[in-house]
């Protein structure tokens, strides 16, 4: 415990495992399920598609939704979801 840190709960122990509950994980750590895995990396297939079709109408929308599809691509293969990492809760 450090020297500026004091401890009102009664005990040294109890303020130790407050300490170790706040400690941040890894960046990019897995945080969904192959559930959520399979429908993010179906969404991407999706933006990919759309993009497809997007690049007659405008390249740059056509763009946009390649680096939409490439994100999400990249959270399907990781396991990792942006909005689950910044705290909001996700059903997949």
């Amino acid at each position: 415990m450090s020297p500026e840190r004091q401890c009102f709960h009664g005990s040294a122990a109890l303020c130790r495992e407050q300490d170790k509950d706040k400690t941040m994980k890894p960046i990019f750590s897995p945080n969904i399920s192959n559930k959520g895995r399979l429908f993010r990396g179906l969404g991407a297939l999706v933006f990919f598609v759309g993009a497809w079709f997007a690049f007659g109408v405008s390249i740059w929308f056509g763009m946009g939704l390649v680096v939409c599809g490439g994100f999400v691509l990249f959270e399907a293969l990781r396991g990792w979801c942006a909005l689950r990492a910044c705290g909001i809760k996700t059903r997949l």
